[in-house]
């Protein structure tokens, strides 16, 4: 198989979730293997370390016109794209997210004829979870799907769901995300010193704070906690805390939670952490997770979604709600040095084993190779009658 360079477009929100954080990984992975990649989006993504050799970022604007009733970002995104393909001769369109990315790359294919890119389509949940049940999307979503060259999902669990509530004939190829750590810029003490902790146990939690991360069960775990004076809840916020503010007076635990906001650099504070705490409704797959795994650090969370395929036997899981459960696993560690030890050093090995970048990329990069030497047949790829 030719092993030329590639030229690949990727079409991702830049925000501090999943979605944004691996696409951005991703790309700067390609191009330290000599691939030539350009990102589109309407910023740049939170963790795009620019400049790097043979990353390229195109800033979209969003279309202000008095002829529509509201901003545009769907078109302006496929004529970004259509643009930078046709100047750049860009072997593939990596969309994350089917709306608006991949039907903006369906729309720049279609202006772009026959030397348009190929397709290549990933979902992260919100899709299928989310924009899937709502008939107002439904239907732009399948299209997307049909009309890509090939669709990955990160987990078992979000291909089956994807395949029950849209019933595609396609198969959904599962490519799990990855972690590239970063070498922290400060120590674990230094940082612990800016939190203003000494010897308390840090219990560190990630996410965008959507409602599907429960984070109303996040702090009612951490009041149920026996050993409340010996811990502290680090929240690293990617999106407003304020609607939980009340809640910490109610539970009693403001003086025990620390909040930091929109942060980009998340090493320095995995190395701080002593465990990590997810209370998610649902995760497609779960790369807060992933990422305090990567860094040693013992993960309580509910067994849902994708999580079990993320953590396998590195660490008990708990079922969802169970609030007691998941206290009492903190209480544990926090008496057990010992137990901290093992399930990091277990999930940091489960990590290395199976969701290095080493191990990740060459699927990226096959798949890349095998939508670009043949064109797939369109027959068979339209979704079922329902």
């Amino acid at each position: 198989m030719n092993s030329r360079p590639l030229k690949i477009g990727i079409a991702c929100f830049p925000l501090i979730g999943g979605s944004g954080i691996l696409a951005t990984a991703l790309g700067s992975e390609l191009a330290r293997r000599g691939h030539e990649v350009y990102f589109f989006s309407y910023a740049q993504p939170v963790r795009l370390d620019l400049p790097q050799d043979n990353l390229h970022f195109h800033r979209v604007d969003v279309a202000q016109n008095p002829l529509f009733p509201s901003p545009d970002y769907t078109l302006p995104l496929a004529v970004k794209m259509a643009e930078v393909a046709r100047a750049q001769q860009l072997d593939v369109f990596h969309v994350h997210y089917a709306v608006p990315h991949a039907l903006a790359a369906c729309l720049a294919s279609q202006m772009l004829g026959p030397s348009a890119p190929r397709i290549v389509t990933t979902l992260h949940g919100t899709d299928t979870t989310l924009l899937g049940q709502d008939p107002d999307y439904r239907m732009a979503i399948e299209h997307a799907l049909v009309h890509s060259d090939a669709v990955t999902a990160v987990s078992e669990s979000l291909r089956n769901q994807t395949q029950e509530i849209f019933r595609l004939k396609r198969p959904i190829k599962v490519i799990p995300n990855f972690f590239t750590p970063n070498k922290p810029k400060r120590s674990r003490e230094e940082v612990r010193r800016d939190l203003g902790l000494t010897d308390e146990f840090l219990v560190l939690h990630m996410s965008s704070l959507r409602s599907v991360k429960r984070i109303d069960l996040l702090l009612k775990t951490i009041a149920k906690v026996k050993s409340r004076e010996r811990v502290r809840l680090f929240i690293l916020a990617g999106g407003p805390f304020d609607p939980y503010e009340p809640l910490l007076d109610q539970l009693g635990i403001r003086d025990v939670v620390i909040v930091r906001q929109n942060t980009a650099v998340v090493d320095e504070y995995l190395q701080a952490a002593d465990a990590g705490l997810y209370t998610s409704e649902y995760e497609s797959f779960g790369l807060s997770i992933l990422e305090t795994m990567f860094y040693g650090k013992p993960v309580v969370a509910f067994g849902v979604g994708g999580i079990p395929e993320v953590i396998g036997d590195s660490c008990p899981l708990y079922p969802f709600g169970d609030t007691a459960a998941a206290a009492a696993a903190l209480d544990g560690l926090i008496e057990s040095p010992a137990q901290v030890r093992e399930l990091g050093e277990r999930s940091r090995l489960r990590t290395i084993e199976k969701f290095s970048a080493d191990r990740i990329l060459p699927q990226y990069e096959a798949l890349y190779r095998r939508v670009i030497s043949r064109k797939l047949h369109r027959a068979g790829l339209e979704p079922a009658t329902q």
